[in-house]
């Protein structure tokens, strides 16, 4: 190892010399996010958002199709939700299947218009994209307002920061008003948020009967009581191999009910493998969260 002239190693010169908590205050007070530093024309990001030293990614499976998450046609269910079907208990068995043995799948034939799909991601895109002057209104790191924008909520805790900006809205149980969401997005946002909401009751009632349960059982619970809208902005990065857009975690929710565009770079750990979740076009990614795996085991 290198040293210096007292014997010190370099890593920990280096180290002194930067002060992260100024560099994260720095860059938060901006209120102008990654999206900031992408039209400010950086060519190296700044430390901030690097690898921690000694990361290492686990093996990458990309291509194979014996590792694509299972895709689950919805377009057949009765519409007078007759749980006794042939095609509804087939169904149902596709969703114990793949919530069983991964945790994931993907959902088409949902019943949400794909005009209303890429009305929200142009939607997403329109806010992130707006002057900082008219988001800023919104930056806050208070979690308890309706509608927060910034980057990273957990900026000060995290050990390296994502490469991404985000706008949350609070939808449900309490809808804000209307007038309190971004102009530029806020039909859209009101509009997929009651779509989701049906895709979500629907999905609870299939998992309550992939637990042998009455199917309103998890909607009885208020498993659907809540909404929450993460909208993530994912601008180009000079050094992509030095940060993440998202590091890895688990999802404390019930339910995560995913939208991407067709850029990709979803991915999900299996067998300590990444495995990429390729777009599906008009098809929505539902991730089993915590709070739901803890209360089926309890059913």
């Amino acid at each position: 190892m290198a040293a210096t002239g007292k014997n010190e190693p370099v890593e920990a010169t280096i180290e002194a010399e930067y002060d992260r908590l100024s560099e994260l205050k720095a860059f938060d007070e901006t209120m102008a996010g990654v999206k900031g530093l992408v039209d400010a024309g950086i060519t190296e990001i700044p430390r901030i958002f690097r690898h921690p030293s000694g990361y290492s990614e686990t093996s990458l499976i990309s291509g194979d199709s014996q590792f694509n998450i299972p895709v689950i046609d919805l377009g057949s269910l009765s519409t007078n939700n007759d749980s006794g079907s042939d095609k509804r208990k087939e169904i149902v068995e596709r969703v114990r299947e793949a919530s069983e043995n991964w945790g994931f799948f993907q959902i088409v034939n949902h019943g949400i218009p794909e005009s209303v799909l890429e009305e929200m991601k142009d939607g997403v895109r329109w806010f992130h994209e707006q002057d900082t002057d008219v988001k800023n209104r919104f930056y806050t790191r208070d979690a308890t307002k309706p509608v927060v924008y910034n980057s990273n909520f957990d900026l000060y805790g995290a050990p390296s920061a994502n490469w991404r900006d985000s706008l949350m809205c609070l939808m449900a149980p309490t809808p804000p008003n209307p007038q309190d969401l971004p102009e530029v997005c806020r039909d859209i946002l009101i509009e997929y948020s009651k779509q989701v909401m049906k895709v979500g009751i629907l999905l609870f009632e299939l998992l309550s009967e992939a637990l042998g349960l009455n199917p309103n059982y998890l909607n009885s619970i208020d498993c659907a009581e809540g909404l929450l809208l993460l909208c993530h902005y994912y601008p180009a990065c000079p050094q992509p191999e030095l940060t993440f857009g998202t590091t890895k975690h688990a999802d404390s929710d019930f339910l995560t009910v995913i939208l991407q565009d067709h850029i990709g770079g979803l991915q999900v750990l299996r067998d300590n493998k990444w495995i990429d979740i390729t777009p599906e076009p008009g098809a929505l990614v539902v991730n089993i969260g915590d709070l739901l795996q803890a209360s089926s085991c309890t059913c």
